[in-house]
């Protein structure tokens, strides 16, 4: 994208507004203030003066702000030219506003904005993956319905994958593997003998010997890897989730259904996500997967960024640019094109004004339901355990996530994990066992599943 072109094509600033103030939601509200084409005068969060606290930390001035409850106020406030801050998007649905950015986080929250965004004729600018990893597909068919956007957003690692990953294809080159380091790198201190990933420290670790693949069995060395670092979490949801969202925006499929989720030094990427007969680890080419990035003290992170492994069809091109510090496998069979950033809502602009202005959204032209991200018991679970999600990743206790191919829902099928969250059992399930539907309380008349009965009605009849 020629950003200028965003100037050439913009009459006036898009109107934004945010669901969501924590996080994402908060650091997108602060850069807005100082994006030219945009406006962001209106918050709205869990409670009023949430909402207004995030625009004072964006650096609203508080007399600016104002506090409203109805949209009589609403409207008041945004015809004097003031700030917003809301509890509800009920209360400032009605005001002129190009887009919605939904962060907050919370599925079923997020399926209500996300309806009450489309309804009343506003692009959806869509942070929230976990809502996304459950209806995402449908919600871009419902809003193309009233002629508006829904996009996926930049400075989140789907969307920059995505985009690298499609201009791979566009650049012809054929892909091998795509994917993203996870959020956490893993340090490695030879002279203390510990590692730290997300602030815990783990002591008597001797990474040493493993440190060089040089010409050992890659499988050998992630074993070992995998095996000093045990005491550590190896696999996340989130980064299924944000992979999943990939995997349905492009075609490109994971190669293990929970990922190999390897620990990796940023040089041996396209070493470690090559095929099998080129020395790596996957079981064919155009696969997805994430790594944890293993590092010394005073070595560059990966810093959450996202990658592309490609086959170096042109042995003479890429033998000069692995001359230029590019990195290629020790086969030089296969390379790595990289961006070793996501800088979360400091970039989402890029994203938002391709929708309102330019009418395109980051998901493509292909976004469909390939796979689901379902649930899958870590323990014994009895009936009546409530599948409380939460925590910074928003997780659930004795539970994780897989992929499996999409379907419709019925009583038989896995259930989404998203779906399954903060619903109670209604049956016994064993370590190991996917969590069905049938084995949660009916939902009732949930904004989720009401989307994704719609969705599965789109896309598979049903």
């Amino acid at each position: 994208m020629n950003y200028h072109t965003y100037y050439s094509k913009a009459d006036r600033p898009v109107e934004t507004c945010v669901v969501g103030t924590g996080g994402f939601g908060q650091s997108f509200l602060a850069q807005a203030q100082h994006v030219p084409l945009m406006n962001a005068r209106i918050a709205v969060d869990l409670t009023a003066e949430s909402a207004a606290s995030g625009l004072r930390a964006a650096g609203v001035e508080p007399r600016n702000i104002q506090v409203c409850t109805s949209p009589s106020e609403a409207k008041a406030a945004w015809d004097r030219g003031g700030y917003i801050a809301a509890s509800d998007l009920a209360v400032v649905a009605e005001l002129p506003v190009d887009i919605v950015v939904e962060a907050t986080g919370q599925p079923i929250a997020a399926a209500r904005h996300a309806l009450i965004a489309i309804e009343t004729g506003k692009h959806l600018a869509l942070v929230t993956k976990e809502l996304d990893s459950v209806v995402g597909p449908g919600l871009k068919a419902l809003a193309a319905d009233q002629g508006k956007i829904v996009t996926t957003v930049d400075g989140d690692q789907p969307s920059l994958l995505i985009g690298l990953a499609t201009w791979a294809e566009v650049m012809g080159f054929d892909i091998v593997a795509a994917g993203k380091s996870s959020e956490y790198d893993f340090v490695f201190d030879p002279s203390l003998r510990q590692v730290s990933s997300n602030g815990r420290v783990a002591g008597d670790i001797n990474l040493t010997p493993y440190w060089d693949l040089e010409r050992h069995a890659v499988s050998d060395i992630l074993s070992a890897r995998h095996a000093a670092i045990a005491d550590f979490p190896q696999r996340a949801v989130p980064d299924l989730c944000e992979l999943l969202v990939v995997a349905n925006a492009t075609g490109l499929q994971p190669d293990r259904l929970d990922l190999h989720a390897p620990l990796a030094r940023i040089n041996e990427v396209p070493t470690i996500f090559s095929e099998r007969q080129s020395g790596g680890i996957l079981a064919g080419a155009r696969r997805l997967d994430v790594f944890h990035c293993l590092r010394k003290p005073d070595e560059v992170s990966f810093a959450g960024g996202v990658f592309v492994v490609i086959r170096c069809n042109d042995a003479r091109s890429w033998d000069m640019l692995a001359q230029k510090g590019h990195i290629v496998s020790r086969t030089g069979e296969t390379a790595m094109a990289y961006l070793p950033r996501h800088l979360l809502g400091l970039e989402a602009a890029t994203s938002i004004l391709d929708a309102a202005v330019h009418r395109v959204s980051g998901y493509g032209g292909d976004y469909q339901p390939r796979y689901d991200l379902i649930a899958v018991a870590t323990e014994d679970l009895p009936a009546g355990t409530l599948l409380t999600m939460g925590g910074h990743h928003h997780t659930i206790p004795g539970v994780t996530a897989e992929f499996r191919p999409a379907g419709p829902l019925t009583d038989e099928a896995p259930a989404p994990f998203y779906l399954a969250a903060d619903c109670r059992l209604v049956t016994s399930i064993r370590k190991g066992d996917e969590i069905r539907m049938g084995q949660l309380e009916r939902l009732g008349d949930s904004p989720l599943l009401s989307l994704r009965r719609n969705q599965d009605e789109r896309f598979f009849g049903s």
